[in-house]
């Protein structure tokens, strides 16, 4: 509560000076900081702004030029307002601070009839000091509401809610799409406070500052670290104390901050945790099986009668920094959980390699590997869909074995599986086994080979260099097509002078005959570890 000039007008202890205002009777409602007696002409460092100031005229006396100079030196050093105490025996003096108070900037009050100053600071003293620590308590119960709510780790409904309660109006917590994340509406219909929300939202621009602004002049805090702001609160109200509305949604938007942190810390716990299991999980004789089970077990996943290793490899983004690759990794990670949870399968989930992510699947009795696998893959799908990352992936999986750490094992042989399959032209089923891959698989197996670079370069090394592209295009379709020539300028749009020109050129590249049907082998075999090797690195 702030004490203004009107409220202390009305006590009776200065009514009984019967006061007449003189001036500023518009400003009546500035707050007062303080009273102060002054009957000095020079004012300078007697005020610092905001207070009301008691005087018996003695500066000025009867000179309305001086009673100008006065009440001049008032406004300029910011008091509130001036109450003058000019008893009937000084007539002049009256008239002279009339004359004055038609051009004063500050509320000038005249009082005919004697008054105590002291009781009046007293008073005044009384009811400033009380509305301080009316304020001080408030803020103590609204700090104790919003701590106890970010200890209790509570939900947006709930600090939004009690916001409101707090305010006695409205509060609405939206996202950074202008979108409602949570809102209460106290006690009015929810269809007025959100009618057309997000076009009116849009046109109230985030302030970094609580203010109220925008067409609509809505009162808002922003919500979020400054540098990730993601959201921000709303009063869409107009109120009586802005002030102590402000103070309550700046608590509620800490506690909305916190708790958005604390939950962030707690996965990435539980994703270190994860890791670090599957980590030990793959490493030979560092686990039995009963030990590995229990571990597994306490970060939720139920003994099974198998297990899968399922990995899903990120496809590769051009210009991708390894910042980027780790953000879409981890927005990967969070919809494999997502998708996880929302199926109710019992899984260990954790970051294999950069760009991958790993799954223990648990099987029950009376679940398919590939069913299972396959509802996984396309819940991820739909949950991934809603990630504002660019995420394309492949799936690799390895062989069910009713050991977890066997099972853990295989996660190599799944990554390998995803790797190889990333290359195919065309992928078009939701996930891959070692069946599927044949021969790129045996191929991922041996890229860690310093012969195999040797083999590479030996069959293509004729092309390869700056203009690459082009004529490995050129041998991958001819290839395709196992040596059609004719299929060949058909699906590539040449003409056969052109590609067997074409042919000749690439033959003396790679000092080979295409037509032979050991080179052709040789070269699609090279043609794969070169691809596998670019996908690798």
């Amino acid at each position: 509560m702030l004490i203004d000039l009107a409220h202390i007008l009305a006590l009776p202890v200065v009514q009984k000076g019967d006061p007449e205002i003189l001036s500023g009777q518009d400003r009546l409602d500035a707050p007062v900081r303080w009273v102060h007696v002054a009957e000095l002409r020079n004012l300078t460092g007697l005020l610092e702004g905001g207070e009301l100031v008691l005087s018996t005229g003695l500066a000025f006396e009867e000179s309305a030029v001086e009673a100008g100079q006065y009440l001049g030196e008032l406004a300029l050093h910011g008091a509130a307002g001036v109450i003058v105490e000019i008893l009937e025996d000084r007539p002049a003096a009256a008239k002279a601070l009339r004359i004055a108070a038609s051009s004063a900037d500050i509320p000038v009050v005249l009082v005919r009839k004697p008054v105590r100053f002291v009781e009046i600071t007293e008073n005044v003293h009384k009811l400033i000091v009380g509305a301080q620590l009316e304020r001080v308590e408030k803020a103590r119960h609204v700090h104790e509401v919003f701590t106890l709510l970010s200890l209790e780790s509570a939900s947006a409904d709930e600090i939004v809610a009690q916001a409101a309660q707090l305010i006695g109006a409205p509060v609405v917590l939206e996202n950074i799409s202008h979108l409602v994340v949570a809102f209460d509406s106290a006690g009015i219909p929810a269809g007025e406070i959100l009618r057309d929300w997000e076009s009116r939202s849009r046109v109230v621009h985030l302030r970094e500052e609580t203010t109220r602004s925008g067409e609509e002049n809505w009162l808002q805090t922003p919500v979020g670290l400054r540098s990730q702001r993601w959201g921000r609160l709303i009063v869409p109200v107009a109120l009586s104390n802005d002030p102590e509305a402000s103070m309550v949604l700046e608590r509620a938007g800490q506690a909305l901050s916190i708790n958005r942190l604390a939950e962030r810390d707690q996965r990435e716990l539980g994703h270190q945790a994860r890791a670090g299991l599957m980590h030990e999980l793959r490493q030979p004789r560092s686990l039995t099986e009963s030990e590995a089970q229990a571990r597994a077990g306490a970060l939720g996943l139920r003994s099974s009668t198998s297990y899968v290793p399922v990995v899903f490899r990120l496809d590769p983004v051009s210009s991708e920094g390894p910042i980027a690759l780790q953000r879409r990794e981890r927005a990967l990670l969070e919809s494999v959980n997502r998708s996880l949870q929302s199926l109710k399968f019992s899984a260990l989930a954790a970051s294999l390699h950069t760009g991958t992510v790993a799954v223990l699947l648990g099987l029950q009795p009376q679940q398919t590997e590939d069913q299972t696998v396959a509802r996984i893959c396309s819940e991820l799908d739909t949950s991934a869909a809603e990630s504002a990352e660019d995420l394309r992936w492949v799936t690799g999986i390895g062989r069910p074995r009713s050991s977890l750490l066997l099972s853990a094992a295989g996660l190599d042989e799944a990554n390998h599986v995803a790797e190889a399959a990333s290359t195919l032209q065309k992928r078009d089923k939701p996930f891959y086994k070692t069946s599927d891959i044949r021969l790129r698989g045996l191929l991922a197996l041996l890229l860690n080979d310093p012969r195999v670079q040797t083999f590479v370069e030996g069959e293509l090394g004729g092309i390869l260099g700056a203009d690459e592209t082009e004529e490995l295009e050129l041998l991958e379709k001819f290839l395709e097509v196992q040596g059609n020539k004719a299929e060949l300028a058909r699906s590539s749009y040449l003409s056969r002078p052109t590609l067997y020109a074409r042919l000749v050129r690439l033959e003396k590249r790679l000092g080979v005959q295409l037509n032979s049907q050991e080179s052709r082998t040789s070269l699609h075999v090279a043609l794969l570890l070169y691809r596998l090797r670019g996908l690798s690195t």
